[in-house]
């Protein structure tokens, strides 16, 4: 690990945009490495490289795979040699929910803020993916665990975020989520936004009008097909442009609540995973730009 002095001299060069800037009205693309998971850590981000994808989403298995012969100074050289900023990466499940396996989610949490603040990363988030039965009160401890989450996260200099899961049986909407961060109140814990599982869940696009300016920290970018929603899982996300989710109506929203950080395309069918990246990379910078185009946000 690299001390804390050294995290905290991390160039600003190397951390990724920030939704500061949202005078701009501007997004920049980026890809989850979930979308080329095949390829691992250091092929996955060459082939994006060489198709000129400048921002990158960090996978924490590739990451923890790469670092099992080498060290983490050399992931981070990678992103370096390369010319690639990281924006954000996963910390693990079971942080939101009341559940027994928690304190040794918070653990893993720590360990892996350290981590990522070392490879000069600000930003991370864990779904809310979970399958329990609730309670109201519930709900009122999972406040509490948004707050714990965001007090552990500033102690390196990052902020947590909250992604909602549409099959989740916590928090699966915008609503919910953006209820629960507002109440945590803690400046480092955000609600972000995955176009997949906001288009395909119990959300309707008049919910983004409940969203005030700023409030969105991070977004995941993808399309849904033309097909019933029954019979949507997470491997029929497809590229943005090739599906009927209006993004562009989306992203339009999401700029006018001053939302100007990173649109991240994560894919996760097998055919995307397997692709070459680089080709896999151009295809999604030719139709994913050209949605920001019409959207009027690149």
């Amino acid at each position: 690990m690299l001390s804390r002095r050294a995290m905290l001299m991390t160039p600003l060069a190397l951390i990724g945009p920030r939704t500061g800037s949202a005078a701009s009205g501007k997004m920049t693309l980026a890809i989850h490495q979930n979308t080329s998971a095949r390829a691992g850590y250091r092929k996955s981000l060459e082939g994006w490289s060489r198709a000129g994808i400048k921002y990158v989403e960090l996978n924490p298995g590739l990451l923890d795979e790469f670092l099992k012969t080498d060290s983490l100074a050399a992931a981070r050289r990678v992103l370096t040699d390369l010319g690639v900023t990281p924006i954000s990466c996963a910390c693990g499940a079971g942080l939101w929910e009341p559940n027994p396996g928690r304190a040794s989610s918070l653990d893993g949490l720590k360990k892996r803020c350290e981590m990522l603040a070392a490879l000069g990363l600000n930003r991370t988030y864990a779904t809310t993916a979970t399958t329990q039965k609730f309670t109201l009160d519930d709900y009122k401890t999972g406040v509490d665990n948004m707050r714990e989450v965001g007090e552990i996260a500033s102690q390196f200099h990052m902020t947590a975020m909250a992604e909602f899961v549409r099959t989740s049986s916590f928090i699966s909407t915008l609503t919910t989520l953006l209820k629960m961060t507002r109440e945590a109140a803690h400046p480092n814990m955000r609600p972000m936004l995955d176009c997949y599982h906001f288009w395909s869940g119990l959300n309707k696009l008049e919910d983004l009008d409940l969203v005030r300016p700023g409030e969105i920290a991070h977004v995941h970018f993808q399309d849904v097909p033309d097909m019933p929603r029954e019979l949507l899982d997470n491997t029929t996300r497809v590229i943005p442009g090739d599906g009927i989710t209006p993004l562009t109506r989306i992203l339009r929203k999401l700029a006018e609540k001053g939302y100007a950080g990173p649109l991240s395309v994560e894919l996760l069918a097998q055919n995307f995973q397997q692709a070459d990246p680089f080709e896999l990379a151009r295809e999604i910078r030719q139709k994913a730009e050209s949605v920001m185009r019409k959207a009027r946000v690149m």
